[in-house]
């Protein structure tokens, strides 16, 4: 009986997360859908937070109805529903997820004479595809996507070079980049201005795991392997998105700062409307593009765990500066 109780649950779940028109959202559906949520995602709750979790499930439910139905009278192909954050408010969301520092940075300049991209680029690439891309992490708790990106771009440049792949320490440099402020936010243009001034050798993960919370910074020895920072460049790339693709075949994948607050609720598909430049607050990582179908869009690795969007990827369209994508775009050089 449980069993079954907890079945008939989880397809009232699925059908909720897919906005199927079979299942009308009322008062006992939505509990039927917070129930199977709960368990879905091993929630525990005392009582004030059941209620304020229940509360906000449901005011989750309204706003995917109202993005959905805006999204298919448009005809675009985004999608948003349940997921890991739909018992949070929107305020808590943005508190405990988008805590970016973004720092200015100056507007490229194709003019100058000591900057080379090229004029042609494929109409897809994607890093992915060479075998220099690190698995989908999970920030968890921590408010430390300023390190996930960074440190994945350099795994990424650093792979490129020498041929293989490892996972480098994101807690790290979450412990020990002194400008920054941990698990609380950072800057991921002040984490790589510290990682080149200072030389520190990025270790492996594995000798320096990821902890969900910042610590006391581990030292090692000089002769201790590890990937140095030589270089990087930050630029506002915004009206320049096609210099942007040809920067990211040429270099590797580029750290950006956007505006993700919409991304609470996001599913899959490529997002053109309803997420604005205004308020830069969270990094990621572009890995790649597509410009082969009716919308070209970026191919960005979040770091909120493989449960979130398209396996723990977002796709965002190209040419209109959406999320503020372009305003700070940064490459690491190894």
């Amino acid at each position: 009986m449980a069993f079954t109780q907890t079945l008939v649950g989880l397809v009232v779940y699925y059908q909720l997360l897919r906005g199927s028109n079979s299942v009308e959202t009322t008062e006992q559906h939505q509990t039927e859908g917070f129930k199977a949520f709960q368990q879905l995602y091993d929630r525990n709750y005392d009582n004030n937070e059941l209620y304020e979790s229940l509360i906000h499930f449901k005011n989750s439910l309204e706003r995917h109805k109202v993005l959905n139905n805006l999204l298919k009278k448009s005809n675009q192909s985004a999608r948003y529903g349940i997921n890991q954050f739909s018992d949070l408010s929107s305020k808590q969301f943005k508190e405990r997820y988008l805590t970016v520092q973004a720092d200015a940075v100056p507007k490229f300049d194709p003019t100058r004479p000591n900057i080379r991209f090229k004029t042609s680029y494929p109409v897809r690439f994607d890093w992915r595809d060479h075998g220099v891309v690190g698995p989908v992490q999970n920030q968890k708790a921590c408010g430390g996507c300023w390190a996930f990106s960074v440190v994945g771009a350099i795994e990424s440049v650093s792979a490129k070079h020498a041929g293989k792949l490892q996972e480098l320490s994101v807690q790290q440099v979450i412990d020990c980049s002194y400008s920054n402020h941990g698990c609380n936010g950072g800057s991921p243009v002040e984490a790589l201005d510290w990682l080149m001034k200072t030389k520190l050798k990025l270790v492996n993960q594995v000798e320096y795991p990821f902890k969900a919370v910042a610590g006391i910074c581990q030292y090692f020895s000089l002769s201790h392997d590890g990937v140095v920072l030589t270089n990087y460049s930050a630029y506002d790339l915004s009206g320049l998105e096609e210099i942007m693709m040809s920067i990211l075949v040429e270099t590797g994948p580029l750290v950006v700062i956007v505006d993700a607050i919409s991304w609470q609720d996001y599913l899959g598909g490529i997002i053109q409307h309803h997420c604005s430049s205004h308020n830069a607050n969270h990094a990621v990582l572009i890995t790649g593009y597509d410009t082969t179908g009716d919308v070209p869009y970026w191919i960005v690795r979040n770091s909120w765990g493989t449960t979130w969007g398209d396996n723990g990827y977002v796709y965002i369209k190209i040419g209109s500066d959406m999320c503020g994508i372009a305003e700070s775009v940064a490459a690491a050089f190894v």
